[in-house]
């Protein structure tokens, strides 16, 4: 699922030993930027190139655009048992238990839905009804059975997985993870506006981060975060919608009824972990309000909706979300 461009303002500060290493490529569809402070300019070339190297490896496993990719490669035949690999295997445990957290509005099973509205887009006409009803046909955890040893899937119907909703985010903290491994401490990683870090840069109190207002890909709030030691991910539809009718209908996919929500939102969340930020994204993108700050609360996590009524901005915030959001523009 693509996500709004966080505009990041990055310190230039260093410490007497460390230098600012700021590296870009594209993966998994979008610019991922890694920006990380280390000691030696040639080790932190090849650590950069081994963290993107993560970021392929899990697009080869989780990309819905490549035919190739291990969750493109299952079988058709419904019932079989299918050996996976244990990185699949753990995101689909991850995933099954943010789809029963988020009431089942978090669903990796989307993916005839999500390949429908997408082959729609390209032929510029609007699904029927009859058409959305027969992909949610196909869709539902359910229809997932799952066996530890060794890590196997049996799909009990002709399921289609997207994990658009949480690979990035989960790609970024992975990134994040790894760099710590390697004794690299102070680091950002932004998979397409999905953003995990760890301690902020030397001599800052943490990493800057701008947030788009809603319905707008260049104006910012006035207000930025600051943050460190977690992850941020924002969920909107100023890049990628559909309008039929004179409604607009976002990329993000309501599974209950299968057609993209219409409510308009900005929502930012900040969490733990990258692959949490971004599925509570997802989730409270869909939820009714005050079910989106009841979920956010149990995880711990921060939350600002945002939507324009009569050309007026109107925020939702969970009480905790303003500790992160007091750091002016310059």
């Amino acid at each position: 699922m693509w996500r709004l461009i966080f505009l990041l303002v990055f310190p230039f500060s260093v410490s007497a030993q460390l230098k600012r290493f700021s590296f870009t490529e594209n993966k998994m569809g979008s610019p991922f930027n890694l920006i990380f402070y280390h000691a030696d300019s040639v080790q932190a070339k090849t650590i950069a190139k081994e963290c993107f190297a993560i970021a392929d490896t899990l697009n080869s496993i989780f990309s819905d655009y490549d035919a190739a990719s291990e969750i493109n490669s299952f079988s058709p035949d419904v019932g079989q048992t299918q050996a996976v690999s244990e990185e699949l295997f753990n995101m689909i445990l991850l995933s099954g238990n943010a789809w029963k957290k988020s009431g089942k509005t978090f669903d990796i099973t989307v993916g005839h839905i999500t390949q429908l509205w997408r082959k729609a887009g390209k032929e510029n006409h609007f699904p029927s009804d009859a058409e959305i009803q027969e992909a949610r046909k196909n869709s539902g955890f359910k229809n997932i059975e799952l066996w530890f040893f060794p890590p196997s899937v049996i799909l009990k119907n002709n399921i289609r997985f997207d994990f658009g909703g949480i690979v990035k985010g989960y790609a970024a903290q992975k990134i994040i993870d790894y760099l710590k491994s390697k004794n690299i401490n102070s680091a950002l990683a932004d998979a397409g506006g999905d953003i995990a870090m760890s301690d902020p840069p030397p001599g800052k109190k943490g990493w800057t981060v701008a947030i788009n207002l809603p319905e707008s890909e260049n104006e910012l709030w006035k207000n930025q975060l600051e943050l460190k030691n977690c992850a941020v991910a924002t969920s909107g539809d100023v890049y990628r919608y559909t309008i039929h009718e004179g409604k607009k209908y976002s990329h993000i996919i309501n599974p209950k009824t299968g057609y993209g929500v219409t409510s308009l939102r900005n929502v930012t969340v900040i969490a733990k972990d990258g692959a949490t930020a971004d599925w509570l994204a997802t989730a409270c993108s869909i939820l009714p309000i005050k079910k989106a700050m009841r979920l956010v609360k149990k995880e711990k996590a921060a939350l600002l909706i945002a939507t324009i009524k009569e050309e007026k901005i109107i925020q939702y915030k969970s009480e905790n979300f303003d500790r992160y959001f007091q750091k002016k523009l310059p």
